[in-house]
């Protein structure tokens, strides 16, 4: 008795597949391919359309940006609003109140640029020479901080002499290096970026040598087999490895500069943010004075965000954490 065995056409074209011949039946190899081909399309379909976990996920990632990321920032202003009206409450009116003061700010930006004199421009003008002064006093302990800081992250003869003068120097308040400065360069202005580039110098060079002592020891040892010269070994080792840390010394250090130069112009006069501060208390303008503490805050967290970004912008983990 013959009993009739019926294969699949995938079935039968397998042991030709196997043995390595072609396929007898050619309808079998056309079925294989069309078969192959609406597979793939349906995985690709399968790939492309979302499934409802991945659809009702993303609302909760939109909801999750909004609690976490919108939110907590207006609470915090919202409270710091609050706070500032009781105390304006508190105080009998000598603090302006929140609407008041947000009045007088929309008329001084409205005309943040006007000039009457060398002791009577707008904010604009103010906040751009502080800039400036900041600009040269930091620029200046960037050229000479950053080499130092290699030098003594690199040669233990070096960090043994300068660590003295380090701890030494580096605690000094930055408002007194200012009479110094009027005392050596005889004018204001360079009193103020003398005073800017010593307190700016000192978070450069101890954050770059401290992240040349703590390059590893393989790779020095890979350099001194290698027989490389002292400037590779800066320029192909030490810099990529030192960059994290040196970022955060430029940013330490531009924070310490924004916030001396404001005492700074207070005490030698002229034309910047805190010798503004200074003359609206002269004048008893307490709203101009709260508007000049909102704009060095803005200022100061501008320039951390262009830090940032200037930090992401290398593909270093450790200068994006």
């Amino acid at each position: 008795m013959v009993s009739a065995v019926f294969h699949s056409p995938l079935e039968a074209a397998a042991p030709a597949a196997r043995n390595g011949d072609k396929p007898r039946d050619s309808a079998a190899t056309h079925l294989i391919a069309a078969h192959t081909q609406q597979t793939g399309a349906t995985a690709q379909n399968d790939m492309k359309t979302p499934t409802p976990a991945v659809a009702a996920a993303k609302p909760q990632r939109d909801l999750s940006y909004l609690w976490l990321g919108i939110l907590p920032p207006l609470l915090g202003l919202g409270l710091l609003a609050l706070v500032w009206e009781l105390v304006f409450m508190g105080t009998g009116g000598s603090i302006p109140s929140p609407k008041d003061t947000f009045v007088q700010a929309v008329q001084i930006f409205s005309d943040p640029f006007y000039s009457k004199g060398p002791n009577d421009q707008g904010v604009g003008w103010n906040v751009l020479s502080s800039l400036k002064r900041v600009a040269m006093g930091f620029g200046m302990a960037a050229i000479v901080g950053i080499p130092v800081g290699f030098l003594i992250g690199r040669f233990n003869f070096l960090s043994r002499m300068f660590n003295p003068l380090i701890s030494l120097l580096r605690p000094v308040s930055p408002l007194a290096w200012l009479p110094i400065g009027l005392l050596v360069f005889k004018g204001a202005n360079p009193a103020a970026i003398w005073t800017i580039f010593i307190c700016s110098i000192w978070p450069m060079i101890i954050n770059t040598a401290v992240g040349v002592q703590r390059v590893p020891q393989d790779y020095m040892n890979v350099a001194r087999v290698l027989n490389l010269s002292e400037w590779k070994i800066v320029t192909r080792i030490l810099f990529p490895a030192v960059l994290p840390y040196m970022l955060t010394g430029v940013r330490l250090a531009v924070g310490t500069a924004w916030l001396v130069i404001v005492a700074a112009e207070m005490l030698t006069g002229g034309v910047g943010i805190g010798f503004w501060v200074w003359d609206e208390w002269n004048n008893l303008n307490v709203k101009n004075i709260i508007i000049a503490i909102f704009v060095i805050g803005i200022v100061g967290l501008a320039l951390e965000f262009a830090l940032i970004k200037l930090a992401t912008a290398f593909t270093f983990e450790e200068v994006k954490n």
